[in-house]
């Protein structure tokens, strides 16, 4: 049965507050809604940098920002637990497909990567969207990275392999986005063979000075490192955090500390073009 994000009561309303809530959840559902409809989306860049080089990015993360009738971005707390589980979920994610193809085919120096859910992978417009941009240049593929969540990555695993394969044979990479945040089956993580580990940010935030956060972060990159896998700190604050996470071997770092994300692209900026 298909879940009407629309009609259905969120599970477990006991008060009028949960009711409240319910009907704060439908509107903004629907706002969402009406706002992919009508390509009311942009992408926010975030850099990501590499420990060795953290002046210059290695590349960005494209992240999916929805526009409201009247100007506002919408939260993506705010809607995306629910719009992940309904075809609305779909749709933002071949939104953020081809915002991110358009970005690496009007700039032939960027590297980007852009999320999606493992349930898109049987999404036809998902991979309409795909095949279009590769085929207006197949050297997009080499400068494209997807970003699939550990939760639905497991939820799917069977699908989840050979669609890796197959993409990863036209030069396309994949990240396991929030590593750690969920509970990773290890053996599905050997088979899907993941160009990178992002490591969820619970265990970056304030790092420096916390040894269980220490101690787990340093059991996260060994299975990366075991795996063959670049590892990615996310949610990277501080000075002290990023000393901390690059002393300890991490390979990438991203966070406020080395930018927001900004709809403005950062490569076209005047510093951009000076540094090319």
């Amino acid at each position: 049965m298909q879940f009407d994000t629309d009609r259905a009561p969120l599970a477990g309303l006991s008060s009028p507050l949960d009711f409240a809530a319910d009907q704060q959840a439908r509107l903004t559902m629907s706002t969402v809604r009406r706002a992919v409809e009508r390509g009311d989306a942009v992408l926010a860049f975030q850099p990501i940098v590499q420990s060795d080089r953290p002046s210059r990015p290695a590349f960005y993360e494209g992240l999916i920002r929805i526009i409201d009738e009247t100007g506002r971005i919408v939260p993506l707390r705010d809607f995306m637990p629910l719009a992940e589980l309904s075809e609305l979920g779909r749709q933002i994610d071949c939104a953020s497909l081809a915002l991110g193809l358009r970005a690496l085919a009007e700039e032939p120096g960027l590297r980007l990567s852009v999320n999606m859910s493992a349930r898109s992978i049987a999404y036809p417009d998902w991979i309409r969207t795909l095949r279009h941009g590769l085929a207006a240049d197949p050297g997009i593929g080499e400068r494209l990275i997807l970003e699939i969540t550990e939760s639905s990555a497991m939820g799917l695993a069977e699908q989840v392999g050979p669609f890796m394969r197959d993409l990863q044979g036209q030069g396309i990479s994949f990240a396991l986005d929030d590593f750690g945040a969920g509970y990773t089956s290890f053996r599905y993580l050997r088979d899907f063979s993941f160009d990178l580990i992002k490591i969820d940010g619970q265990f970056i935030r304030e790092i420096s000075e916390h040894p269980d956060n220490q101690v787990l972060t340093q059991a996260l990159m060994s299975i990366a490192r075991h795996f063959d896998m670049f590892t990615v700190a996310e949610q990277v604050e501080t000075a002290d955090d990023a000393a901390f996470l690059i002393d300890l071997g991490i390979d990438c770092l991203q966070g406020f500390y080395f930018g927001a994300p900004t709809i403005s692209p950062p490569w076209r900026s005047p510093n951009a073009a000076a540094r090319r």
